[in-house]
């Protein structure tokens, strides 16, 4: 079963590059191709966690974690990128690690999106949230993590990041043929959405992170679930 794992993973790499490649002469399949293209690459992700041999209880956790990012999207409809689904996806990759802040992005923005609306958006904001809590995890050995204005910066900064990833597929459903004019002209209209949600991270991290970090340590150590032992 672990060498059939390993070749769907590796068929996923494989198909990811080739479309990238074919794109390049398939200009009037660009969003097809990147659906499919950023459907891959979550799909790998989830392959790597399955391989791994997870406690059920981290299991649960992982899915607790993204109801909860998910459900807090929702009160916050009415204010166009304004919420602490970020935030929440930010405190679980700090806590669990980048595979598990991907997860819980990919699953707070699918499972948000089914009282919001699901469209062809979805798996851009899936793999948009899930790349928030992937570099998230990456950086929270690194000293300078520690620092709340850090931490602020890197969620302001993610703001942006986020509506810029999500922009492309903006531009390729309704500009015509993609182009760097028309991908500039997407981000500076979304300019004040996009500062909108950095702002709110930042106002989340500043009055929430403290507790948010002792909580989940709290939880990791007691029931000792996704240690570094378990990302091997």
């Amino acid at each position: 079963m672990g060498n059939v794992k390993r070749i769907v993973l590796i068929c996923c790499y494989v198909l990811s590059l080739l479309l990238l490649m074919m794109t390049l002469w398939m200009k009037d399949y660009f969003i097809v191709a990147s659906l499919i293209m950023i459907g891959l690459a979550i799909v790998s992700f989830f392959i790597r966690f399955e391989k791994k041999n997870r406690k059920v209880e981290a299991i649960v956790l992982i899915a607790v974690l993204a109801a909860i990012a998910a459900v807090s999207r929702i009160p916050f409809a009415s204010l166009p990128s304004v919420q602490p689904t970020s935030f929440v996806i930010m405190m679980s990759a700090l806590a669990f690690g980048s595979e598990v802040g991907f997860l819980v992005g990919c699953l707070a923005a699918i499972v948000s999106n089914m009282y919001l609306g699901q469209g062809p958006w979805t798996p851009w904001q899936m793999f948009s949230w899930g790349m928030l809590g992937f570099t998230a995890g990456l950086l929270r050995y690194r000293f300078f993590m520690s620092s709340l204005w850090v931490k602020n910066a890197f969620g302001f900064v993610w703001g942006f990041l986020y509506g810029w990833m999500t922009n492309v597929y903006f531009v390729f459903a309704f500009m015509g043929a993609p182009s760097w004019q028309a991908y500039v002209a997407a981000c500076i209209n979304s300019f004040a959405f996009d500062l909108a949600h950095g702002l709110s991270n930042v106002f989340f991290i500043t009055i929430f992170s403290a507790q948010w970090m002792k909580m989940l340590q709290r939880v990791k150590r007691k029931y000792g679930l996704l240690t570094e032992s378990d990302e091997k």
